[in-house]
């Protein structure tokens, strides 16, 4: 929770930051202009890389395999496009790096690593089996 309370308020101070530095390099006007580019460009790129989850979807369907790659990258497409359409270089640059099909595999492999190691640490556990015994009917 604490590190969502952190991001509401570091993002925009870093947005903030890159408008002023990079506006006071390239003038007002293209800084706002580059900012409505890169988000066209973005959500125009995002729709492409969307159909062509949902046909690779689709086809893993047919196969009769379960999608789980392609809804977690759907998934990932739609927030990528949602950092692009909020005005921001940060938010633009998170949102590129999730839209490019590489830098997906990569951030997702190594999620589902951390993932994996977590999940073999919680297998400690010890079989058994157990009797129900009530009182009442022994008595």
């Amino acid at each position: 929770m604490n590190s969502l309370i952190l991001a509401f308020i570091l993002i925009p101070i870093i947005e903030i930051y890159l408008f002023i530095k990079i506006g006071s390099q390239i003038g007002a006007f293209n800084t706002i202009s580059l900012i409505f580019i890169t988000a066209i460009i973005g959500i125009i790129y995002a729709r492409y890389e969307g159909i062509n989850t949902l046909r690779s979807g689709f086809s893993q369907v047919i196969k009769n395999e379960l999608p789980a790659y392609e809804i977690i990258s759907g998934a990932a497409i739609a927030f990528a496009a949602l950092l692009l359409i909020i005005p921001g270089f940060a938010t633009d640059l998170m949102g590129f790096l999730l839209i490019l099909p590489f830098t997906r595999k990569l951030i997702f492999g190594k999620i589902s690593k951390n993932f994996k190691k977590q999940k073999d640490q919680k297998k400690n556990f010890i079989e058994g089996e157990f009797e129900d015994i009530e009182e009442d009917n022994e008595r």
